[in-house]
């Protein structure tokens, strides 16, 4: 099972982006050999806003036609929430975000095999990237 990030999403979606071939290349590997994928609705609301911020509202057609229907949404339970944001306020990190911690917590409580993310947090959280 993989845990997609906003910024995979994002680098899928943005052809300037920096790692979009690399994206690109992940998500059609994933999409063929049937790998398991999920995300939190978080992801999906934080992905919404910063793709329609940075690319207009047909990226987000695209994210929300080409892209959503392929991820298994996991809906974020209070409890989770909750202890995303005492991780959040622990860390007492600007850079990191709720969506962060709670993209942590849900990957390990569903001992994911790997994150398909651009955000360094995520290695430094302890978790494996995806080849």
């Amino acid at each position: 099972m993989v845990l997609v990030d906003t910024s995979a999403l994002l680098a899928l979606l943005d052809r300037e982006d920096r790692y979009h071939d690399d994206a690109t290349l992940v998500w059609r590997r994933l999409v063929l050999q049937d790998e398991p994928v999920i995300c939190t609705n978080y992801v999906v609301v934080e992905a919404i806003a910063l793709v329609q911020r940075r690319l207009g509202l047909a990226a987000v057609r695209r994210l929300l036609q080409d892209l959503i229907p392929w991820l298994s949404i996991e809906w974020v339970q209070p409890e989770i929430h909750e202890v995303a944001i005492s991780a959040l306020m622990a860390a007492n990190r600007r850079g990191l975000s709720i969506v962060d911690c709670v993209s942590f917590e849900v990957a390990r409580r569903k001992r994911v095999s790997a994150i398909f993310a651009y955000d360094r947090d995520f290695v430094e959280h302890g978790f494996t990237p995806i080849d």
